[in-house]
């Protein structure tokens, strides 16, 4: 990997699925990190992160129990840090519904906290992780996600003479994380009971937690602020996913639930008027954020990506690649949801 553009960085929701294994591999591949600030809510899972990482080995490592809503914590963590990575975030779509307060606070103004602390401070990048929900959402926690991105991307007009870049990373479903279909389909195998499905025809965007730590290193070297990245990464249909988990299974539809869509979406026809297409990835630049100028400027010179034509959307529907039941199976295999020999 490349050299990183800083050394001292702090990861809201840190003791996340994501946050864990991008404190991984900045320990084993970024020994330039002199700094990393695990900053979370979860007394018990910052206990246990600590006892993989004890101070006596990793004195660079510090643990910051507290919560975005709490503006004046951050400020404290955030002391002396040049990179934030804002991973923390209220997720699940159901519980929103019946709670969408306390999405609000935490996804949108919490967001808002974290940018105000990067503001007050020495911050030089700071990086927000978003959801294919926020695209065109039709649910309250898509739509806290959105506001969200439009905090970070709209920052960098405030930010005055600072030294600072605020952006956003866009992917689709993570592979096997918290309350995703993969582990709620594998549990339902070991105990003998069928794979419900919502609707046969419905696709999923899927990305590796590893992937999707590298895409966002990556995308912080590379921004010029106020964009939104979105990897190229492979779609799967609900069906095949249940074949390569349990072939013999049965797979009643019990149709699609509220706020749940048949297909994930990263891009929207309406963001299609300032989308550049790369050769791994597409940017989303806003109109009058620095990205979009440097984009707009670079294109007529440079090969290495065009815009995207109007109407174009981003589905995973229409995706160009498609996970086969092997290359699913082989997947569920690498990532431990099944045993290399099923």
């Amino acid at each position: 990997m490349k050299i990183l553009p800083f050394n001292k960085i702090l990861i809201t929701g840190g003791t996340g699925s994501f946050g864990k294994c991008l404190l991984k591999t900045l320990i084993d591949s970024h020994p330039e990190i002199t700094r990393i600030v695990i900053f979370s809510r979860d007394e018990l899972k910052q206990w246990e992160l600590q006892q993989s990482y004890p101070q006596s080995k990793y004195p660079h490592i510090r643990f910051f129990v507290g919560d975005i809503r709490d503006s004046e914590r951050l400020l404290y963590a955030m002391d002396g840090i040049e990179a934030v990575v804002h991973a923390a975030a209220l997720k699940q779509v159901e519980t929103a519904e019946y709670n969408p307060g306390e999405f609000i606070r935490t996804n949108v103004l919490g967001s808002e906290n974290v940018i105000n602390a990067c503001l007050k401070t020495n911050v030089k990048y700071a990086i927000a992780l978003s959801t294919d929900k926020a695209s065109a959402p039709i649910n309250l926690y898509g739509a806290t996600k959105l506001c969200a991105d439009k905090l970070f991307t709209a920052a960098n007009n405030i930010k005055g003479n600072r030294n600072l870049i605020l952006s956003v990373v866009r992917y689709g479903n993570v592979m096997g994380s918290r309350g995703s279909v993969i582990p709620f389909f594998v549990d339902r195998k070991k105990n003998g009971l069928d794979l419900p499905i919502t609707d046969k025809s419905m696709t999923r965007f899927n990305i590796l937690v590893e992937e999707g730590v590298k895409f966002v290193l990556d995308s912080i070297c590379s921004s010029k602020g106020g964009e939104i990245h979105v990897p190229k990464i492979p779609s799967y249909r609900i069906t095949d996913l249940a074949m390569a988990i349990d072939p013999d299974g049965k797979n009643p539809i019990i149709g699609i639930r509220p706020g749940e869509k048949l297909h994930e979406q990263m891009i929207s026809t309406d963001d299609s008027y300032y989308t550049f297409e790369l050769a791994n990835k597409y940017i989303i630049a806003p109109p009058g954020s620095p990205a979009y100028l440097y984009y707009t400027k670079q294109q007529a010179s440079c090969n290495n990506f065009k815009k995207v034509p109007e109407g174009f959307e981003y589905t995973s529907r229409d995706n160009n690649h498609f996970l086969s039941i092997e290359e699913l199976k082989m997947l569920l295999s690498k990532t431990g949801f099944l045993n290399s020999n099923e």
